[in-house]
């Protein structure tokens, strides 16, 4: 039989001193690196080089600085919602608003208005009524995307239908040609 050309290694089976030393070593480690930290940066923001900027973006009209065509006796005017886009492509946004009268009770008709500014005017002013209060209905879900307008309207089959439960929606949209607003023809009313 040949013996081994190494001798027996001395640390084939651990012991609780090993687990100590490694212990010991390791904290000295952790102890010598927090004592040892790299000195605080000294680098400087360079200044980006100058380019043309693209011109001051204009705000969207304000629906509270505009009097709505509504005829609502003691109660005042609510904006239910209103969202902003450039409607036209003149690069200066429109704002599309929903507004009603604030009643007490029951579901009071919307109407769909359009607000710009001219331009040099801080004044904004109503452009476009593109649902009419009179109609008896109420705008739902609508969008300003891709220069267009998009909303659900609700309203009702007949008369004897109680005015909080509308029973007809139908899809529809607006896009600017020629200097108006035009709808398009709708996906057709469909129940509730």
């Amino acid at each position: 039989m040949q013996s081994p050309a190494v001798p027996e290694l001395a640390h084939t089976h651990t012991r609780p001193i090993h687990w100590v030393a490694t212990a010991t070593a390791l904290a000295g480690v952790v102890a010598l690196s927090s004592l040892t930290q790299p000195g605080a940066a000294t680098a400087a923001q360079t200044p980006a080089p100058e380019t043309k900027s693209a011109p001051a973006r204009t705000a969207p009209p304000d629906p509270a600085a505009v009097e709505f065509p509504l005829e609502c006796g003691p109660v005042g005017v609510v904006v239910k919602k209103h969202v902003a886009g450039d409607l036209d492509g003149d690069g200066r946004p429109e704002t599309v608003a929903v507004v009603h009268c604030d009643a007490a009770m029951g579901t009071p008709p919307d109407g769909m208005y359009v607000l710009t500014r001219a331009a040099g005017s801080d004044t904004p002013r109503l452009v476009a009524t593109l649902v009419d209060p009179g109609d008896r209905t109420n705008v739902d879900g609508f969008a300003v995307r891709d220069g267009g307008i998009t909303a659900a309207l609700l309203g009702y089959s007949s008369t004897d239908v109680p005015r909080c439960c509308p029973d007809v929606r139908e899809s529809v949209k607006w896009h600017w040609d020629g200097g108006v607003f035009v709808r398009s023809e709708s996906s057709g009313a469909r129940s509730v």
